[in-house]
């Protein structure tokens, strides 16, 4: 007995003594949470270890492992300066006042070395602050899944972030952070669900959890956050958001980096105040060890397909957050088509990415025959002085312009297909839809005199009744100022999700000649089918719309985009916000989160 007591005392003072060095002995316990139902806006204080991180504006979540560390996922920060991203901690809401927050810039990243961004394999990264922070109990890391924990099927687990609560719709003001349960669903049933589209992808560096009928799930803007589980009075990280099919698909759980797989990892990079590890350990038998992949039925994903080419959805801006009325500045991918046309480094005009390859604007940004040599199209851009992260250059190979009486379109070729991501994505074009009277609609453009960085500026307007004959060609809006800026930039509209371009605006056409009392009279892009058509061939198409018990998360979308899944042939955007790319629930159309 004496024996057994002395190797007792032994245990705890080593204990004791690792505690001084490791974050074990304050991890994981959440003074203020209380938190027994999911689905809804998180208590302050709930989730002490869940960060936003922003560029801009918030891009995915992450998660506080010590006073100087968080755990993110790597396709968040993949290309992204340490010291252009602010991390917030103790924060509660996105808009308004957040009295237990603290900030700090990233001073370091560090992506996994093995990171695969095709497979999305290895999806974790570290970010260290520039500063230490002071625990309370608003801020305090969470423990670690430790090497050699086991998760079992149907484990209850719980998602946290500030996502989209839907694939076309964002986290409704002012901007709460989000939880909801989930559970865990084995590899081996994972591994299955995904086989379709991913064949054997999913891998012991992944851990899945969501329900059969879905409706609970990340979305964009949840990227890198984290899953947590309970084991005692501990809570326990088990994975990173990473990706997943939509937002909380039916039979397509979400996908999380597995935490445990990198213990001594994330150690090795770490070596002051290291994060608690902790060892989960599930009771009974694991029913995932008995699972055997049925024959695919399309019953039970009617979403996939295999007949279908891959083609890019358009009119995604997972992004996205406007400001009601007037004139505003847009924000970093609020717009992710527009396009900057530039003649000897100079803009000249806008325009919108309508394919692959290819940007629409409007006829009278050329003076005389064009020379595609003189121009060069930027993608991405947000400023036309100063810094712009996410923008990417085209030389322009082919300039072709329609010829019709009056006003005329011009259709430019990139040298090169952009890689697509929430900064950088194609409209839908205008293919006869109806925008009725009262349907609220968006220009934008970059026009002079906004500041010295000359952001891009967005117009809210509203769809009017032009009353005469000439309305089978024209659209009319409420009135708004066009500068030159704005030429061959945008009118588009949203219908069932998706952003669609009604217009190609001029600075000098029918809109200001045939200008009336507080209205504008615009041609119709439909005018151009025959042209466009011959162009660019078939058009992009819309993501599908499907309905889906939303009873869910969070918003926003990370900063890089892994290699897109497939639903019903159609490549989605792998916003991290994609293929998660960004967490948590609610959902309505079909897409994929980075």
């Amino acid at each position: 007995m004496a024996f057994n007591k002395l190797i007792c005392v032994a245990a705890l003072l080593t204990l004791l003594v690792k505690d001084c060095d490791s974050q074990l002995s304050v991890c994981g316990q959440p003074s203020l949470n209380t938190r027994i139902v999911g689905g809804q806006a998180a208590p302050a204080g709930s989730w002490p270890w869940q960060v936003s991180l922003h560029i801009y504006g918030h891009f995915c979540g992450g998660s506080l492992i010590n006073d100087q560390w968080v755990l993110t996922a790597a396709h968040c920060v993949r290309g992204v300066n340490g010291g252009t991203v602010t991390v917030y901690l103790g924060r509660q809401s996105q808009q308004g006042s957040n009295p237990n927050e603290v900030s700090r810039t990233a001073a370091q990243i560090t992506s996994h070395p093995n990171y695969d961004v095709q497979s999305s394999n290895n999806d974790i990264a570290l970010l260290r602050l520039s500063a230490p922070v002071t625990f309370t109990s608003y801020i305090s890391p969470v423990c670690l899944a430790a090497a050699g924990s086991i998760f079992s099927s149907g484990v209850n687990s719980w998602i946290t972030g500030w996502g989209n609560i839907g694939l076309c719709e964002s986290l409704p003001s002012p901007g709460n952070l989000l939880e909801v349960e989930t559970d865990i669903v084995g590899n081996g049933q994972c591994s299955c669900d995904y086989s379709e589209i991913l064949g054997d992808q999913i891998t012991d560096n992944m851990i899945c959890a969501g329900f059969r009928e879905g409706g609970k799930g990340p979305c964009f803007g949840d990227s890198g956050g984290p899953l947590v589980t309970k084991q005692g009075d501990r809570w326990i990280q088990a994975g990173i958001v990473s990706f997943g099919v939509g937002c909380a698909e039916p039979n397509f759980p979400a996908v999380y980096a597995r935490v445990s797989q990198y213990n001594d990892w994330i150690n090795s990079h770490i070596t002051r105040n290291q994060p608690g590890f902790i060892r989960f350990t599930s009771n009974g038998t694991d029913s995932d060890l008995n699972v055997s992949c049925t024959t695919f039925n399309p019953t039970i994903h009617p979403q996939i397909t295999t007949t279908e080419p891959q083609r890019v959805v358009c009119g995604q801006a997972p992004l996205a957050s406007r400001i009601s009325g007037g004139v505003s500045v847009a924000s970093a991918g609020a717009w992710p088509w527009m396009a900057s046309l530039l003649k000897n480094g100079q803009h000249v005009c806008g325009g919108t990415l309508v394919s692959e390859k290819d940007v629409l604007t409007n006829a009278n940004c050329f003076s005389g025959p064009p020379n595609a040599s003189e121009w060069m199209v930027v993608l991405g851009r947000l400023n036309q002085n100063g810094v712009n992260q996410f923008e990417k250059s085209f030389d322009v190979v082919n300039i072709s312009m329609s010829n019709l009486t009056g006003t005329n379109i011009a259709v430019l070729t990139l040298s090169s297909s952009p890689t697509l991501n929430e900064y950088i994505w194609p409209i839908c074009l205008d293919n006869g839809r109806t925008f009725p009277e009262g349907a609220v609609c968006w220009a934008a453009g970059w026009s002079p005199g906004a500041g010295g960085e000359e952001p891009l500026q967005q117009f809210q307007t509203k769809v009017l009744n032009c009353g005469d004959a000439s309305a089978a060609d024209s659209m009319c809006t409420e009135d708004f100022t066009l500068g030159q800026g704005d030429s061959g930039g945008p009118l588009m509209c949203k219908q069932d999700g998706s952003w669609f371009q009604a217009v190609v605006l001029s600075y000098n056409n029918t809109s200001n000649r045939r200008k009336r009392a507080s209205m504008k009279v615009f041609e119709k892009l439909s005018r151009f089918q025959a042209f466009l058509t011959k162009t660019l061939g078939p058009f992009l198409s819309p993501a599908t719309v499907i309905t889906a018990v939303t009873t869910n998360i969070t918003n926003t979308t990370n900063a890089t985009t892994p290699n897109p899944m497939t639903t019903s042939g159609v490549i989605m955007p792998h916003f991290p916000s994609v293929l998660l790319g960004h967490l948590l629930l609610l959902t309505l159309c079909l897409q994929l989160f980075t």
